[in-house]
């Protein structure tokens, strides 16, 4: 069903008819997970790749729960298995095709026969009290902007969850838009502020997958892959190896120099403090430019210190010598919006 159009962009209004309801409204962020609703009915594009693994995670009773070591990962020819930290718990990662049936409940029967073909063991698997599954499916959004249709998170993007990287990279996307399109609703944004938000994510969003499928490709059963882990198990073993695959995974690795250090500021305070009020903070110790900021006083914050512009969502706008136009890029015409 078609999004019906609002009044004017910027307005909105909740009303509910009939038994589902509806609301307009004059913009829609769709963040509603990898089978995004919101970005199907906006017909954005979602290319990709198809799975070639299957994890299931569950929580079981077992006969024989002595057969599978409490000990970490297992490797085999199938892929590789956990049981523990805590007795019962399972993490099984299969490669191959994945279920017929994605929404169907995890059983009893599907554990015992993924662990045993992974495993080559048969602890007699009696009950699943919890269960779940995912795939290293990897797709990504054309754009993360249609007209007033943005999207966000997994709706965005969707990868291997190994690693975790989806939480940081899904955050970003938040604090991204919040502030573009808080901006654009509110009135003051400059123009084509919105359109830098797919134009920022949509890089960073093809990175992370390229780690999540190197994670999945190091994951492999074959012996080209067990080579291949060896020789990145080597690299990791060293300080820098280690630092960068962390900074990498964690993502506070990313685009190095675009988000805000955490400065002392010459008053002492911390930069980091500051940034808690979703506010430009504009630091800088030249009275001058400090007065050309008064403008922009509902939107901006100044701080003693080096210069920088830092954006609401933590990121550097510029830095060092400033631009002949530090302020309009970013917040638009002066004025008291914002």
């Amino acid at each position: 069903m078609p999004l019906p159009r609002p009044r004017s962009p910027g307005t909105s209004r909740g009303s509910r008819s009939g038994p589902t309801g509806w609301i307009r409204a004059g913009w829609l962020a769709g963040c509603d997970g990898g089978r995004s609703t919101v970005r199907r009915l906006a017909a954005i594009a979602f290319p990709g790749t198809d799975p070639e693994l299957t994890g299931r995670q569950a929580m079981v009773e077992m006969m024989e729960p002595d057969l599978l070591p409490l000990s970490g990962w297992v490797r085999t020819g199938r892929g590789s298995y956990a049981h523990g930290p805590v007795p019962g718990r399972l993490h099984i990662v299969e490669y191959g095709p994945p279920p017929a049936d994605r929404n169907a409940p995890v059983t009893t029967e599907e554990i015992a026969g993924c662990l045993r073909r992974v495993a080559g063991i048969d602890p007699g698997v009696v009950s699943v009290s919890a269960g779940t599954r995912y795939t290293d499916a990897t797709r990504q959004a054309a754009t993360y902007r249609a007209g007033r249709v943005l999207l966000a998170g997994d709706a965005a993007h969707i990868h291997s969850p190994a690693g975790g990287q989806g939480l940081n990279l899904g955050v970003g996307d938040a604090m991204n838009l919040g502030w573009k399109l808080a901006a654009t609703v509110r009135g003051w944004a400059p123009e084509g502020l919105l359109d830098t938000y797919t134009e920022e994510r949509h890089p960073v969003g093809a990175w992370v997958q390229g780690w999540s499928d190197a994670q999945t490709a190091l994951g492999r059963p074959d012996a080209r892959s067990a080579a291949l882990r060896a020789v990145v198990a080597d690299l990791i073993d060293t300080v820098p190896g280690a630092t960068y695959v962390l900074k990498q995974i964690s993502g506070i690795g990313r685009l190095p120099g675009r988000v805000a250090p955490d400065l002392v500021l010459d008053d002492g305070d911390h930069l980091a403090d500051h940034c808690r009020t979703a506010r430009f903070l504009l630091v800088t110790r030249d009275p001058r430019l400090a007065a050309r900021a008064d403008g922009f006083a509902g939107r901006l914050t100044v701080l003693p210190g080096p210069d920088m512009l830092v954006r609401p969502d933590g990121y550097v706008a510029w830095a060092g010598e400033p631009p002949a136009d530090p302020f309009t890029p970013w917040l638009g015409l002066r004025g008291p919006g914002g």
